[in-house]
């Protein structure tokens, strides 16, 4: 077979392009064809299986030989985890949109989670280009560049989404907007997802967290959860599995069973008990003379404990080794690690790589180190050990990194019991909250030794690497966090500072120090010592300001290679804690120090009250500390209120901090000399309000409906003041605003025409916000807009370029407001509104990751937003009012993958109109005629050539077959519809939804139509649209999904397109398919539906009235349960109108002798009833009606038909218990050839539609359509089988066989 490395594209063909492999130095693919025709020795399998179960990472390989060996009946399928059919089922559902997406599969440790990512990927090489991103800290652009490659490898035609596994560390937003950036700079014209990113996260608190959020959010979107979870628990299940792969691997490779570790701690269920007898070696050592393979165990436990995928250089360790057994230096490093061998794996990804060194599993790591340490060898003896003796003068980056990891990174905390869960949903929790204040080696050294042995062991490291700033930085905090030694804290503070003079987050130790110091300072100290504690603080946080400043810049500069960081505001947030702490301090120890610090007094008045004049050489200080405090504290409340950390929550903690220390330097009182315009503004300082960043933030704030008008009032007071200003006037639209989210009416008031009378001068960013506001169009725009929005946003941006841009790079700008139902300034909703909606809890802090766009999901937040129109071109999206178009920014670029009509929610920022949550519209196709029936309802069929297909029937189910040249075709029986460029040859089958309903992937759904299991058995379909019968006026595009039943489990996806009869499918795989539609409460949903009415075999007329929709498979059910009865089918039209679904139905009949039995049936899709209608004599026609009763108490009659008396009464030519055709059906199926003029004469007559016409023409066998045509008209009814007869009668041909049948 050709090697030649292929990758498969979105049609299924394979791209052959030997020359892709050396395009990629960061992806790690799995080629569609790999190791196909390549020849693997028994012993290559052997080594490479044997490895992946003692410990090693698995290798594309491992899944090769597992498929091989099922294939040849050597051994059982690769093992299955319990996590694979639901992420599977997640990447599927991605398959349709948007442009990028993630999955997150959160696992514990060890517990298998990246064997199931590879898995998954190697099952799904010949549908996705699959790759593992190798490098956790590479270039993000490289990283875009290679992902839109392999995306694009090969032509137009052979484009195929990228699933790409990759480390949870990356910054997945920023790669995602990189990508689509990418797609656009590069004018690549897609109609299907560029990636699809699956992220790794192995913590074993993100697990437990997440676990509790979605245990805690089930009830509300129980299907939506987009991650997958992966426990050191393994099910029952899977113990099965894993069992019988035990006995498997027990046969081949005997007693060796016992060395794999890897795969026995996982079948085993993560058994203590057989770790501990795995890793009993360890409970021999002796503290003292160690040998030094004892020390390289030692190491290994302890590295391979404290940082997950960690390992040691294999040169490096024999290099180790050879000092103890010179003349060993030949020997292969296992043989050398006796008795710890079993233990310990080497690895090599490729012959180009070093070969590496670990344990076999993380568990028995951790256990060899607890060992260890019962024996007396203490982690600290072993960290210094390993500092001292192993890493020598030339370490490779690897292991720094590894060590950097071991000593200084924080772990997030493990909080028993939090509520709180970091997902792509909900925003990560603040930093202080969310992370240990150690890393988790030195705080089990401080809890199972001693604090001094945490101190030695990272002085030991900032020693032995003396260029490094993270070792005497961690050094400091220890020291002043546990330690409450200052002094030293100050001294490795500063040491860490000039190692890395020029980064702040350095630089932000020393100011911690100094902070903490005036903190804990001992009681009683004097005003002197205080302040200069604060005037070093204060000068270290400052100068981390100034640094801060300078990285961004330098930062922004190298953007387009480098990952962006935020702008580093500890500074700021660290100067407000210290003048909170020193006010808090001063003032205790002296109430004149109140004025002084609110600038009502100078120091210099007052020196004598304190009681020391050497107070004054703090005068400069003390005089600067009011006017930093506000203006630092205002530059917070625009850095916070505008915009957001993209990676991690800021800290709420300290912005209320931040916002009790301004409070007390503004003061409580406001002085009698000022004037009214100043002690207004004093006023509005104290709310918090002075700015548009204040006015806007109120509600976050949580002000109460008074502080809120007292807002509005004073804003309004300045505005007819000498002293107007243009942000006077903002502000006051913004209070109005606020106002009205705290549900205060508003006064009526012409805004606009008062902006225009207004000579407004020196526009700011919030002045443009709000003059856009003020003349934002309104939904029901029929003209074109007057104002000149374009102008208007034009204005924003440019000042926000100018403003804020530079501050705000690399930050998420969150939205301020958004467009509600309403006019004027009332339809403006405010963010914490729709906060407050989502969870529930207006105590609660926002935790909302609007990014993610999950809140706009919830109906109660939907309710409150307007849904705006728009148009999506070439990558960029505008709202359409009427015949105007306004270009607006997207929430999400990856909305924006595919042109065409669309709806969104309108959210403002600081820079402008923003879409969230953008939804294709339905696509409509007008044509100028041509119409078909799908149960009785109209479906536009102007563009589409109607086939007949071929019918077979086996084992009592038909297989449709249908045959085309290039083109648009449509499916006479099912109505399913396909486009072609070439000629195709396909079949399906009807298939029950029944066995689906109760799976998982349904659970939020209900059948919107035909279940069908559709196989191509020629050519390629490039699109394929499934009927639906859901009234799509009714509701959104949204709504709607495809089920795919697989081999590996079902599967929901969403839609490409959706028309009024149709959902669309690009480029499709093939599995039975069905569209769903998704069930939520509150938003019921109109349906279409037949009426089935059946004559039962009683005495006196008894008819059952079914409701159920044009589903072939259901109405079969239907008929098969009405045949115990002897019943006999009324044929009659049914609804046009589209039937809601819950709503409740009455039927009734103006016929006084009729009972109709149940008086309402409530319509529902998953419990099927009927009406029973029951005449006692009759012998007349009669009306039945169907109703409903609608909200304002009228009753509305959706359907009306007449039952005459000969549907129920026809006289036979037979006798009264057996038709003529019931008693000769087998000879008129052998001996009846002429069906084609049959058919054109019940088609004739009425009883037979075109449709069912051309169904039983399309059967290839004369003997197949009589029984079709005899079943037909058996279904009618007595009045059918009579129609028939006498169709029979008018044949020439046929009269001596009916003469014979009638004598007989």
């Amino acid at each position: 077979m050709d090697r030649e490395p292929a990758l498969s594209s979105a049609t299924g063909a394979l791209i052959y392009a030997d020359e892709i492999r050396e395009s990629f130095s960061l992806l790690d693919i799995v080629y569609a064809n790999q190791f196909e025709g390549l020849e693997i020795t028994e012993e290559t399998a052997e080594q490479a299986e044997e490895n992946f179960y003692r410990g090693a990472p698995p290798d594309w390989l491992n899944f090769h030989i597992s498929e091989v060996a099922q294939s040849n009946g050597t051994g059982s399928p690769f093992i299955k985890r319990d996590g694979y059919d639901r992420l599977v089922q997640q990447i599927r559902k991605r398959r349709r949109g948007p442009g990028t997406s993630v999955i997150k599969l959160y696992h514990h440790q060890g517990s298998g989670g990246t064997t199931l990512a590879m898995h998954v990927l190697w099952n799904l090489r010949k549908t996705f280009r699959c790759a593992v991103l190798t490098d956790s800290t590479p270039d993000i652009v490289k990283v875009t560049k290679e992902v839109v490659h392999l995306f694009k490898a090969g032509n137009q035609d052979s484009l195929n989404t990228v699933l790409l596994l990759l480390d949870h560390t990356f910054n997945l937003d920023q790669l995602q907007d990189s990508i689509m950036e990418e797609i656009v700079e590069q004018d690549v014209d897609v109609d299907m997802p560029v990636v699809i990113l699956l992220s790794c996260v192995r913590t074993d608190d993100a697990v437990r967290e997440t676990e509790h959020f979605c245990r805690e959010k089930e009830e509300f979107k129980r299907n939506e959860r987009k991650d997958v979870i992966l426990t050191n628990n393994i099910s029952d299940t899977e113990r099965k599995l894993f069992d019988e792969k035990k006995e498997e691997l027990s046969g081949k490779y005997g007693d060796k069973i016992k060395q794999f570790h890897g795969f026995n701690i996982l079948q085993t269920n993560f058994s203590q008990d057989y770790i501990q007898e795995a890793c009993a070696t360890f409970t021999k050592i002796e503290r003292k003379n160690k040998p030094l393979k004892t020390q390289l165990a030692a190491f290994l436990s302890l590295l391979n404990a404290y940082v997950p995928g960690s390992y040691l250089l294999e040169s490096h360790c024999l290099d180790f080794l050879i000092h103890d057994n010179p003349s060993h230096d030949d020997q292969l490093l296992l043989d050398q690690m006796q008795p710890f061998s079993h233990l310990i794996i080497t690895l090599q990804h490729d012959m180009s790589s070093k070969r590496k060194v670990r344990m076999a599993h993380p568990a028995i790591a951790k256990c060899c180190t607890e060992l260890l340490a019962d024996a007396g060898v203490t982690r600290s003896d072993t960290t210094r050990n390993f500092l001292s003796n192993f890493c020598g003068d030339d370490v490779p980056a690897c292991l720094l990194g590894f060590i950097k990891h071991m000593l200084t990174k924080r772990e997030i905390k493990i909080d028993k019991g939090t509520d709180r869960a970091e997902t792509h949903d909900r925003r990560p929790r603040e930093e202080h909250d969310r992370l240990e204040k150690y890393s988790t080696l030195i705080l089990h050294i401080t809890k199972m030794e001693d604090k001094k042995e945490s101190a030695s062991v990272l002085k030991v490291a900032s020693n032995k690497f003396d260029k490094n700033a993270l070792f005497p930085q961690a050094l400091a905090r220890f020291c002043y966090g546990e330690l409450k030694d200052f002094q030293e804290a100050e001294i490795w503070a500063n040491r860490a500072k000039e190692r890395d003079p020029k980064k702040s987050f350095i630089a932000d130790t020393l100011g911690q120090v100094h902070k903490n110091h005036l903190k804990n300072k001992e009681r009683p100290a004097d005003a002197r010592e205080i302040l200069q504690l604060a005037q070093k603080a204060i000068e270290a946080f400052e100068d981390e300001e100034q640094l801060a400043v300078k990285e961004h810049g330098k930062n922004l500069e190298d953007g387009k290679t480098k990952n962006l960081h935020d702008l580093n505001i500890r500074g700021q947030f660290g100067f407000l804690q210290v003048c909170n702490i020193l006010f808090d301090q001063l003032v205790s120890k002296d109430e004149t120090w109140r004025g002084v610090l609110t600038s009502d007094v100078s120091v210099g008045s007052v020196l004598q009250t304190l009681g020391d004049n050497k107070l004054f050489r703090f005068n400069n200080l003390i005089k600067s500390l009011r006017e930093k405090v506000e203006k630092k504290f205002e530059f917070l409340d625009v850095f916070l209120t505008y915009s957001e950390s993209a990676m991690k929550k800021d800290n709420a903690y300290a912005t209320k901090e931040a916002a009790e220390c301004y409070k007390k330097y503004v003061g409580v009182s406001v002085p009698a000399h000022k004037d009214k315009l100043q002690k207004t503004l004093q006023k509005l300082k104290q709310k918090l309000a002075v700015t548009s960043a204040g006015v806007l933030s109120c509600l976050d704030r949580r002000c109460t409906t008074s502080d809120v008008k007292d807002i509005a009032t004073w804003w309004e007071e300045i505005c007819h003041s000498e002293g107007f200003t243009t942000r006077a006037f903002t502000n006051f639209i913004f209070a109005k605003i606020m106002l009205k989210n705290v549900n205060e009416t508003l006064s009526s008031s012409d805004d606009q025409s008062a902006l225009r009378q207004k000579k407004l001068s020196e526009m700011q960013a919030e002045d443009h916000m709000m003059a856009l506001l003020l003349f934002w169009p309104t939904d029901d725009e029929e003209q074109p807009v007057q104002t000149n929005v374009h102008q208007l946003i034009e204005h924003l941006k440019h000042s926000y370029e100018q403003e804020y841009k530079t501050m705000f790079r690399s930050r998420y700008l969150r939205p301020l407001l958004f467009v509600g139902p309403g006019k004027q300034l009332s339809r403006f909703v405010h963010r914490r509104v729709l906060e407050i909606k989502w969870t529930q809890d207006a105590l609660q802090e926002s935790n909302v990751y609007w990014k993610n766009e999950s809140i706009f999901k919830d109906p109660t937040v939907q309710d409150h937003l307007l849904k705006v129109e728009g148009v999506v071109r070439n990558y960029r999206l505008y709202a359409t009012f009427g015949s105007t178009e306004i270009e607006v920014e997207a929430n999400r670029r990856d909305g924006l993958w595919k042109s065409g009509e669309v709806f969104f929610y309108l959210g403002f920022t600081i820079n402008g109109p923003v879409a969230f949550s953008i939804q294709r519209r339905l696509l409509i196709t007008e044509g100028p005629s041509g119409q078909f029936k799908f149960g009785e309802r109209a479906i536009d069929s102007s563009h589409w050539t109607k086939l007949v297909p071929d019918i077979k029937t086996g084992d009592e189910v038909q297989t449709y077959s249908l045959q085309s040249d290039p083109g648009r075709f449509e499916c006479s029986v099912s109505a399913l519809r396909w486009l072609c460029k070439e000629p195709v040859s396909l079949q399906y089958r009807f298939c029950s939804w029944e066995e689906h309903r109760e799976k998982p992937a349904c659970t939020d759904y209900m059948p919107a139509g035909p279940l069908l299991d559709i196989s191509v058995v020629a050519g390629q379909l490039e699109e394929v649209y499934l009927p639906h019968w859901i009234d799509s006026e009714s509701t959104t595009p949204d709504m709607f999904v495809v089920l795919h039943v697989e081999t590996c489990g079902d599967a929901v996806e969403q839609v490409s397109e959706v028309t009024p009869s149709h959902v669309k499918l690009l480029q499709p795989t093939f599995s039975p398919k069905g569209v769903m539609w998704r069930v939520r409460l509150g938003l019921p949903v109109k349906v279409y539906h037949d009426v089935m009415i059946f004559k039962t075999k009683q005495e006196f007329l008894t008819l059952h009235v079914h409701l159920v929709p044009p589903d072939q498979d259901l109405q079969q059910k239907v008929k098969r349960e009405e045949s115990p009865h002897g019943s006999i089918m009324i044929p009659k039209p049914s609804p046009i109108k589209s039937l809601q679904m819950q709503d409740h139905f009455f039927l009734t009949s103006e016929t006084d002798a009729a009972e109709i039995q149940p008086e309402s049936i409530k319509l529902r899709y998953e419990r099927r009833t009927y009406f029973e209608v029951f005449i006692r004599n009759a012998d007349s026609d009669f009306t039945l009606k169907l109703k409903t009763g609608r909200r304002d108490g009228r009753e509305e009659v959706v359907w009306i038909c007449t039952i005459r008396k000969g549907d129920y009464m026809t006289p036979s030519t037979d006798d009264e218990d057996q038709h003529f055709v019931d008693l000769n059906r087998i000879s008129l199926i052998n001996q009846v050839k002429d069906t084609k003029y049959i058919l054109d004469e019940l088609r004739e007559l009425g009883l037979i539609s075109d449709e069912a016409y051309d169904a039983v023409r399309a059967i290839n066998s004369e003997r197949d359509q009589m029984r079709e045509i005899l079943k037909f008209v058996s279904s009618v009814g007595r009045e059918g089988k009579d129609t028939f007869h006498k169709v029979l009668k008018g044949m020439k041909n046929l009269r001596p066989l009916l003469s014979k049948l009638e004598k007989c």
